[in-house]
């Protein structure tokens, strides 16, 4: 707990986040328990003529702009090998406690790889809705939500990388980050996943905000953005063997519908995501989990037991059976909902998403000539019903609604009396064993 901090930020323009950053670095971190190491990438604004008048600061002037993992490595090379390493974008603003609640959650096992905080803008269920005009109430909202609170860390497959604490055992141990993924974006699900794969944990600090700006350079320019980001997607898939939307691969619509204290088995368990967040949320809930594709698997075993197939989960010993919107895709629907019948309880539901087959977005879309059905099995709440009626009974839906454009609304307005479900896009449905 006593290590000190190599806090690597770097700088592509943008001064003026690059200085408040840097001003909350000094106004909220304990003096003499970290280092500073700056990277430019070859800024052309005042950034470098302001970089040289730092003192106490390491800086690297790059003479072109080595993107994101380079210049991190850069950082992580000339830092104190003693020390710990974070990793901060120039965007953000830091808060009080937020690095001792980092330090705290990182000590308190040794298993605990690498932490992250919670804010304001941002993907990977990091965000957390704090409301605010300006920094000042920014700062008195996190002043009150960093208390250190071992309750409110959050085991992940995947911290986003604008503030990454990495225990220095760690980055003894995988040294960098993966420059192939240069000039950026997807490096650091892949760090994550490198350090799950040397048996180290990932946590989520809730106890911990600071602010983001999210994206300030690759953004700018969509078109150039996306193309990296999908030559990194298929370098990322080559190397693990799934996609990188296996991170977004959460059942969260069926959350609401699930009690604390029972037994849960998620179909299609993936690489854990939905397992962590049931954690999370559900501290006296039993998980297993079923993930036929054996490089998901891998990563699924980490968290929580799981099996290659349905039929060696254990028959009639779940309260719920999570299968996400599997009812879309596989092959044979009856017998499906057969087999998972008897792994549950007399008592116990089938939890389950489907996509409104006639919701007006659909219909829409089916009008414009667009084929959003092609290799997908189709519902509405009728016609669910009249699939499950040998099996299952529905006993609640959850409906979920997504504002209308202005041509999706002129045809609800035609066709809203034809007896078609338009209103919902989405449907989360319990069931019960007949």
């Amino acid at each position: 707990m006593n290590r000190k901090t190599s806090i690597i930020i770097l700088t592509f323009n943008n001064l003026d986040f690059t200085k408040k950053c840097l001003a909350s670095i000094k106004k909220y971190t304990p003096k003499d328990t970290y280092e500073l190491i700056i990277i430019d990438n070859n800024s052309k604004d005042k950034t470098k003529d302001y970089l040289k008048k730092l003192s106490n600061v390491k800086v690297i002037f790059n003479k072109e702009n080595l993107g994101f993992p380079k210049a991190c490595n850069q950082g992580i090379k000339i830092a104190n090998k003693n020390n710990d390493i974070l990793l901060l974008n120039n965007d953000t603003i830091v808060t009080t406690n937020w690095l001792t609640n980092l330090k705290t959650c990182l000590y308190s096992s040794k298993k605990i790889g690498a932490v992250g905080p919670v804010c304001n803008q941002t993907e990977n269920n990091q965000k957390v809705d704090f409301t605010y005009d300006d920094i000042v109430s920014m700062q008195k909202l996190a002043k009150k939500n960093n208390i250190s609170d071992s309750t409110k860390w959050e085991e992940k497959t995947f911290l986003i990388g604008y503030c990454l604490l990495i225990k220095r055992k760690v980055i003894n141990k995988l040294k960098r980050l993966d420059e192939k993924y240069s000039p950026g974006y997807v490096e650091d699900n892949d760090f994550c996943l490198r350090i799950l794969n040397a048996n180290y944990r990932l946590m989520l600090c809730h106890d911990t905000f600071i602010h983001h700006n999210l994206g300030t350079s690759f953004r700018k320019d969509l078109t150039s953005f996306y193309k990296i980001l999908n030559k990194n997607r298929e370098y990322f898939f080559k190397k693990w063997h799934f996609v990188t939307f296996a991170f977004d691969d959460s059942k969260d619509a069926s959350i609401s519908l699930l009690e604390d204290g029972k037994k849960l088995l998620d179909l299609r368990s993936g690489i854990g995501v939905n397992a962590l967040s049931l954690k999370y949320r559900f501290k006296n809930m039993e998980i297993e989990g079923v993930e036929e594709d054996k490089s998901k698997q891998k990563f699924s075993k980490k968290f929580i037991k799981t099996y290659s197939s349905l039929k060696k989960a254990k028959l009639n010993y779940y309260d719920y059976i999570l299968i996400g919107n599997y009812l879309e895709t596989v092959p044979n629907i009856d017998n499906f909902l057969k087999e998972v019948r008897k792994h549950l309880k007399s008592t116990g539901f089938l939890i389950g998403e489907f996509s409104n087959t006639s919701s007006i977005q659909n219909i829409n879309q089916l009008l414009q000539g667009n084929n959003i059905y092609e290799n997908k099995n189709c519902f509405t709440p009728k016609s669910l019903q009249e699939i499950l009626k040998n099996t299952f009974t529905v006993t609640y839906y959850f409906k979920w609604y997504q504002a209308l454009t202005e041509e999706e609304q002129d045809l609800y307005e035609k066709i809203k009396d034809k007896g078609l479900y338009l209103d919902y896009v989405y449907y989360t449905f319990k069931a019960k064993k007949n």
